[in-house]
């Protein structure tokens, strides 16, 4: 990235480490900058530490899981951080509007469909168009 180039940076929670191996490299090949996480504890001090435009948040996940993982930040000074809310549950709409998220991801997911929800979250949340 350039000095003219803002950072893009993304933080993914999730116990299924395929996913976040997958996640990591689509992703990072569209440019931005990639953390995964395996658990959830502590959401907030983690947000705080990596400082992400977006974050991704799968419902299983140890130990709170990501509803309330999802309510901790929206309660916090992170609040404005959109989340992108991640499960195989057939609820999954559901369950993002019970944790505050701004969107939700379906699971199993194209990876086309994964970049697509990245990029409008953050244009639509974010105020800025992705490269």
């Amino acid at each position: 990235m350039t000095a003219e180039t803002p950072s893009k940076k993304i933080a993914i929670f999730d116990d299924d480490e395929d996913i976040l191996a997958i996640c990591d490299y689509v992703l990072s090949e569209d440019g931005w900058e990639v953390r995964t996480f395996v658990e959830c504890d502590n959401v907030v001090d983690t947000v705080k530490a990596f400082n992400p435009d977006i974050i991704i948040m799968d419902n299983w996940i140890p130990s709170v899981g990501g509803i309330e993982a999802t309510q901790q930040l929206k309660a916090s000074a992170f609040k404005r951080i959109p989340v992108i809310y991640f499960s195989a549950n057939r609820d999954v709409k559901q369950l993002a509007e019970k944790a505050g998220a701004e969107t939700f991801l379906a699971k199993p997911f194209d990876v086309e469909v994964l970049k697509q929800i990245v990029d409008e979250t953050v244009t639509k949340f974010c105020g800025r168009p992705q490269e």
